[in-house]
């Protein structure tokens, strides 16, 4: 993808076990909470196995990850195309601040340019993370007209 000292590719069911540590990680140092690790661990290989749902993928450096994101596709009706939500987004902490977010959002970019299908990307970040809200206008993204609201359904 581009040149860098990391390498991106997609995720797969070898790297479920770092991907559910790097979420678990994400989860204590954004909400201060421990994730289901049974849950988090079938939430995460039936993603890389269903890949109509979306994917993962993964920066490293050698054989070691240092980072990672996931994209789930949400379909817009009003456009005819995909949106793809970037989320779960991790990169371990002695990697932070060498541009491995930068690579990760570049390859999402470049495989979303090959698709044909994607009309835009959409995050969601919490109100006090100004670091990854710089990051994010960094890269060229807005804050989006919308609120979010949630209801729990269970």
């Amino acid at each position: 993808m581009s040149e860098s000292r990391f390498t991106v590719r997609q995720g797969t069911l070898e790297d479920a076990e770092i991907i559910v540590e790097f979420n678990q990680a994400m989860a204590m140092e954004t909400e201060d909470k421990t994730l289901d690790n049974a849950i988090l661990t079938n939430g995460v290989t039936r993603l890389i196995s269903e890949p109509e749902r979306g994917f993962y993928l993964v920066a490293s450096e050698n054989d070691t990850i240092a980072g990672s994101l996931m994209i789930t596709k949400e379909w817009s009706d009003w456009r005819n195309q995909e949106f793809w939500w970037i989320q779960s987004v991790y990169v371990a902490p002695e990697f932070r601040r060498q541009g491995v977010y930068r690579l990760l959002y570049q390859s999402v970019k470049e495989l979303a340019d090959q698709q044909n299908n994607v009309c835009g990307f959409r995050l969601y970040v919490e109100k006090e993370n100004r670091v990854a809200q710089t990051t994010y206008e960094n890269l060229g993204m807005e804050e989006s007209y919308y609120l979010m609201y949630e209801q729990a359904n269970h």
